[in-house]
């Protein structure tokens, strides 16, 4: 696919990448609507990924973690890729107390979904620069599993009707990680055997394994251990993966009740709040 990052090669100006990336980081800030894409859509993950640079430095924060998503056919072959990369800002990861339900935050106006995922927690460093990893290497870099429910919410309403690069554009469609319980013995765990399933105001949304996950939540941390890597960002110990949706992405809004389990005995739940203006 090429280089990744703010220097890669690409037919847009780092001015227009700028501009772009500024008006989602100010729209995420007030968290308002964006009507279309603030810009020239991006026509590469090259360019998304640069646009998504800019915008983690105008953001400001330490990145805590980093959302995976999937690029499902035909937009694999398109892209050349069949995943994609967001950061998770330390400031939006949620800590679940036993038996509560947090409320977490989504743009109303724009993008809102809720995901049940495995979240694996880096303990080791990445080797700088190490861009091809074994599933053997990365699973060493873990100190914890835990299951979790990505928020993934954007500006923009359409965001994931317009193709791969402008979700990673816009932090991979992020807006926030609730960690739930660890997995116990997850190093002896199948992780694919387990059932996961979600519901939404109490009723029956979705349901999955990561056996269909390509090569798995594992793969996931592979993928994300190369691709940051390449953008001079190497995982770091304490940061979260959220290795992608399992039983899909689903829709929520304002006042919606979440709940997912896995494995038949593991909660987590979070309910839907409406995200306000920074500084309020």
């Amino acid at each position: 696919m090429g280089k990744e990052g703010p220097d890669a090669e690409s037919g847009m100006p780092a001015m227009r990448w700028r501009s772009i990336a500024e008006r989602f980081v100010t729209a995420r800030q007030d968290a308002r609507a964006l009507d279309a894409y603030p810009g020239a859509v991006p026509q590469s993950l090259d360019e998304a990924y640069a646009i998504q640079t800019q915008a983690i430095a105008l953001h400001g924060g330490t990145v805590g973690g980093w959302k995976i998503g999937r690029i499902n056919p035909p937009g694999d072959t398109h892209w050349q890729a069949n995943r994609l990369a967001g950061p998770i800002f330390t400031d939006q990861i949620v800590e679940a107390p036993a038996g509560t339900l947090v409320g977490m935050p989504v743009i109303t106006a724009g993008f809102a979904a809720a995901e049940a995922e495995f979240l694996v927690r880096i303990g080791a460093a990445a080797e700088p620069g190490k861009e091809e990893w074994s599933l053997a290497e990365v699973r060493a870099l873990a100190d914890r599993v835990a299951i979790g429910i990505e928020i993934a919410s954007s500006p923009l309403p359409a965001i994931n009707d317009l193709g791969a690069a402008v979700t990673a554009s816009d932090f991979g469609n992020n807006y926030g990680l609730l960690v739930g319980p660890d997995l116990p013995d997850w190093a002896m765990t199948d992780l694919d055997m387990m059932p996961v399933t979600l519901s939404i105001n109490g009723m029956p949304t979705g349901a999955g394994t990561t056996a269909t996950m390509l090569d798995g939540p594992w793969g996931a941390v592979r993928f994300i251990a190369g691709h940051a890597a390449r953008r001079g960002m190497p995982l770091m110990p304490g940061q979260w993966i959220s290795t992608g949706a399992i039983t899909g992405v689903h829709r929520v809004a304002a006042g919606d009740r979440i709940e997912t389990i896995f494995g038949g005995t593991l909660p987590l739940g979070c309910t839907i709040v409406a995200a306000e203006k920074s500084g309020q």
